[in-house]
């Protein structure tokens, strides 16, 4: 399961969904598919640039119209995971949770991501651990260099 938080698109298909919505964008008419298949390409980049742009075109397809819901709410939790946003990420994997209780691929994905926020918040915990006790490492030189004079 992981391997889809590490999936990268090729340049060719963002290039070439990449080329469809801008063309489709010009002509002023998007289709939902062409937006659609576009922000599955940028969320699946390897730059956190596209990959907020893909969530941008995502939330707007979930919030404007009906159909690709599903879709659109798996990949917005792939997004936001990817650019290690986990808490918005498990809110849209609740949504799926609610319209597909038994979907295991989607089970999968919620427990890998509280994985990924428990190690990165211990990862974050130990660098802050580090940071307190450096603090406390000079400010107790101070004070012996304090008391010697």
């Amino acid at each position: 399961m992981e391997d889809v938080l590490n999936d990268v698109v090729s340049s060719e298909d963002l290039k070439k969904f990449e080329s469809v919505y801008h063309e489709q964008l010009r002509a002023s008419h998007v289709t939902q598919k062409a937006q659609f298949e576009y922000a599955w390409c940028l969320v699946r980049s390897k730059y956190s640039a596209d990959i907020r742009k893909g969530i941008l075109l995502l939330e707007d397809l979930y919030n404007n119209y009906d159909t690709e819901k599903r879709d659109c709410l798996y990949y917005l939790a792939i997004g936001n995971a990817r650019i290690k946003e986990y808490s918005k990420a498990l809110s849209y994997v609740r949504s799926f949770l609610q319209i597909e209780p038994a979907n295991v691929q989607v089970q999968q994905l919620e427990t890998l991501i509280k994985k990924k926020m428990e190690k990165e918040g211990l990862v974050g915990m130990a660098v802050a651990g580090g940071v307190i006790i450096g603090i406390a490492s000079i400010l107790g030189l101070g004070i012996a260099m304090a008391k010697k004079n």
